[in-house]
């Protein structure tokens, strides 16, 4: 690898890194991530990286593999859906939440379906320097989920790479 490809291979791992990911608090019936990072965009295009969720989600951490099976209906109430194999839709989440600079959705994802009192989960942006304090806010209740915070962080963090690489590039 030249000394060119190598210095922009580089960059892009900075830039695609978390400057903060981190289970900020945990109990035994629950947890909170969060993940940030400064990256120079605007509001709404963090906002419209959000909606484009089906295209930057992992389809590995899908029911059906399929990362074409899943949609977002981008309005308050909105379903966060995947239609799998049998036809049947399986719900992921609800927007609960639209602003210029914020999406919050009810989302017990995965393994915390039918045991999470609450699951909350945002995509955030603030202004910084010349562009915008992207972040994802995870709050997580219910009874023992406080040991599913590891293996939740995981499956964010790759999320949050994700969500931010369609940010800047337009592609996961």
């Amino acid at each position: 690898m030249g000394k060119t490809a190598l210095l922009a291979a580089l960059a892009l791992a900075c830039v695609a890194a978390p400057a903060s990911a981190e289970v900020v608090s945990r109990t035994a019936d629950g947890f909170t991530l969060r993940f940030a990072v400064g990256v120079e965009t605007t509001a709404e295009d963090v906002v419209a990286a959000v909606s484009e969720l089906p295209r930057w989600w992992d389809p590995a951490h899908t029911y059906t593999g399929d990362g074409a099976n899943l949609s977002l209906a981008f309005e308050e109430g909105g379903c966060w859906c995947e239609r799998l194999a049998d036809g049947t839709v399986f719900k992921h989440g609800t927007i609960t939440g639209i602003t210029a600079d914020r999406v919050t959705m009810n989302a017990a994802l995965g393994p915390l379906h039918d045991k999470a009192t609450k699951a909350e989960l945002t995509f955030g942006s603030a202004p910084e320097n010349r562009g915008r304090l992207v972040s994802i806010d995870f709050v997580v209740e219910g009874p023992g989920l406080g040991a599913l915070a590891d293996p939740v962080d995981g499956v964010m963090r790759q999320a949050f790479t994700r969500w931010v690489r369609q940010i800047e590039y337009g592609e996961p």
